[in-house]
């Protein structure tokens, strides 16, 4: 029996800045961000979007009744928490109505924490198949303004169905992880922007990657020949490129680079590179964005993952594709929802980033500007108050407000 994603299905926000328009904005080369981050848009959430609704969206796209009666668990990750006590997932249960006797909580340790519930639903399936269980990972990436991390801001959200017998993908037993106390990236409750030392968390991610991958060896006896596809947290869509390219030289091989490492990272960073990161769903859009874009069967392929969450836990695990992997994919849905995504200027942006919302418990009521079928409506008493639109649209066009 194998056990693994069903399904599974993406959403981000219907904004974007172009990194060009950021560069122009902060006097820099554009190339810093197009090249040297290989990052060309990111993703940019109104202020009735959130990780609830970012992760309620996503997972719509991929319950039917069925489901919604059968699901007994919802996993949440998330590293952009909008409670400290009150999980997420709660108020993402309601939105879409699964039953009652179903288990709620929150997970958190930076971007590992989807794979962190991601291994924790597979111990149970296996030890009762019937079940089955959402995982939503969910996340707003946001530093501060004119800062060195602003280029790599971003957002969105994967759901995925978790079954025994899955179509999409089985996810193997083996695994190899390492933990290491390290500062790399950080973000205290009283702050609202993270904190990162970025020379020294991609120097630690790639360094722990040779750990994990080591683990993951001697845990499977499976060499890096035994894997066609490798899928890799993905904060800078140029990290994961060299994060294969270290990968190859750690087992021997010739470091792949121009057309032959294009031809291997090209179909798992098509979607980070227009919506940016995604912190716990990073890893996760990388898979679907292979999933969608490589025009290849994958039928029986073998996928490597190489989960990072700063802090850091990191693990190193696979998954072999399903033969009808292509009839639970959610591609039309994924590549319209991008098409149809407004350009922000650069004022709107910094609107839509400076936006606040009450911290004394009065009352706020949002303006529309998500398009999803659920959407942030306002804010009383320090709670968050959630809205079904009426004829929810994904692609419809809305005028974002602009700043005064």
């Amino acid at each position: 029996m194998s056990v693994g994603i069903d399904k599974a299905a993406f959403y981000t926000s219907p904004y974007y800045l172009d990194l060009r328009t950021l560069a122009k904005a902060r006097g820099v080369d554009p190339n810093k961000f197009t090249v040297g981050l290989g990052q060309q848009q990111m993703a940019v959430s109104p202020p009735d979007e959130d990780i609830v609704t970012l992760g309620a969206n996503a997972a719509y796209q991929i319950l039917l009744d069925e489901d919604i009666k059968s699901i007994d668990t919802l996993l949440f990750a998330t590293e952009t928490g909008i409670d400290q006590s009150k999980a997420a997932g709660i108020l993402v249960h309601r939105l879409l109505k699964l039953s009652p006797r179903c288990r709620v909580v929150e997970l958190k340790q930076a971007c590992y924490s989807g794979t962190a519930a991601l291994q924790m639903a597979m111990d149970q399936l296996r030890v009762n198949p019937s079940r089955k269980i959402l995982l939503i990972a969910s996340d707003i990436a946001r530093y501060g303004l004119n800062t060195a991390g602003e280029s790599s801001q971003g957002g969105g959200a994967v759901a995925m169905l978790l079954t025994a017998n899955p179509r999409m993908i089985a996810i193997e037993p083996e695994a190899g992880f390492v933990t290491e106390d390290a500062w790399d990236f950080w973000r205290p409750n009283y702050r609202d922007e993270a904190l990162v030392d970025g020379k020294y968390s991609c120097d630690l991610y790639l360094k722990i990657l040779r750990e994990a991958w080591q683990h993951y060896s001697e845990q499977s006896n499976r060499d890096y020949d035994a894997h066609q596809h490798f899928c890799f947290h993905i904060p800078i869509p140029r990290l994961a490129e060299k994060a294969l390219q270290k990968l190859a030289l750690i087992n021997g091989k010739e470091k792949p680079v121009g057309k032959a490492l294009d031809a291997a990272c090209d179909a798992t960073l098509e979607y980070s590179r227009t919506i940016g990161n995604c912190y716990t769903a990073s890893l996760y859009l990388g898979l679907l964005s292979l999933l969608d874009n490589d025009n290849a069967d994958l039928t029986n392929h073998r996928i490597g993952f190489y989960s990072y969450g700063s802090g850091c836990t990191a693990e190193f695990f696979s998954a072999v594709v399903q033969p009808s992997y292509r009839n639970v994919r959610c591609k039309a849905f994924h590549q319209q929802l991008l098409k149809r995504r407004r350009e922000l200027t650069q004022q709107e942006y910094e609107y839509f980033y400076n936006f606040s919302y009450p911290r004394d418990g009065s009352s706020l009521s949002l303006p529309k500007s998500s398009t999803g079928r659920f959407r942030l409506a306002s804010l009383n008493q320090h709670q968050r108050h959630y809205k079904t639109n009426e004829a929810p649209c994904v692609l419809q066009s809305v005028p974002v407000h602009q700043a005064s």
